[in-house]
């Protein structure tokens, strides 16, 4: 059987708790994004964050913005491994 996973929700909470453990506000984080090379605007990082639809490279670049050496975190969904036959 196989369980649905709304991947972008997934990717969206993992950024937003991150943005929200540092104290930090789209304005905040646009600016950090900028200062390293990264054209973003507080209004385009709300909608990215609304759809939940970015890549990879922009949540590492998120990441250092904010000033991340490392990040865990814990998938919240469960999916069942796929079964051998």
């Amino acid at each position: 059987m196989h369980t649905f996973v709304n991947w972008e929700n997934e990717a969206r909470r993992i950024l937003k708790a991150e943005i929200v453990r540092r104290g930090l506000t789209y304005a905040v984080l646009a600016k950090r994004l900028q200062a390293i090379g990264v054209h973003e605007t507080e209004r385009s990082l709300a909608n990215k964050m609304s759809r939940g639809t970015f890549s990879f490279v922009f949540f590492l670049q998120c990441m250092k913005a904010m000033g991340a050496s490392s990040i865990s975190f814990e998938l919240m969904v469960d999916v069942d491994p796929p079964r051998r036959r």
